[in-house]
């Protein structure tokens, strides 16, 4: 079984749904789901948040609103993968 040292010591290709803690160069850290990859770049879910209560908002079958830091490659090295929520591993 693959362990968390394993994957590490290989390049990582971020997927939907990894935990993820990234480590800016300059001691920035924002961490969250991956919500969106792209080979453009990737999405990091750092919070959610119900949307008020209104007329624009009150038939919408989308209910919360997501904050979302978006991550290039280039900085791709600067993240830590900690878990998945798949299921599948």
């Amino acid at each position: 079984m693959e362990t968390r040292k394993d994957r590490m010591a290989h390049p990582y290709t971020p997927q939907v749904d990894d935990y993820v803690i990234w480590t800016r160069t300059g001691g920035t850290i924002t961490q969250g789901w991956v919500y969106f990859v792209d080979s453009e770049y990737i999405t990091i879910e750092t919070g959610v948040k119900d949307k008020p209560n209104c007329q624009y908002t009150k038939y919408e079958k989308h209910k919360k609103i997501h904050i979302l830091v978006v991550c290039y490659p280039c900085f791709w090295n600067q993240l830590e993968y900690v878990k998945n929520r798949r299921g599948d591993e």
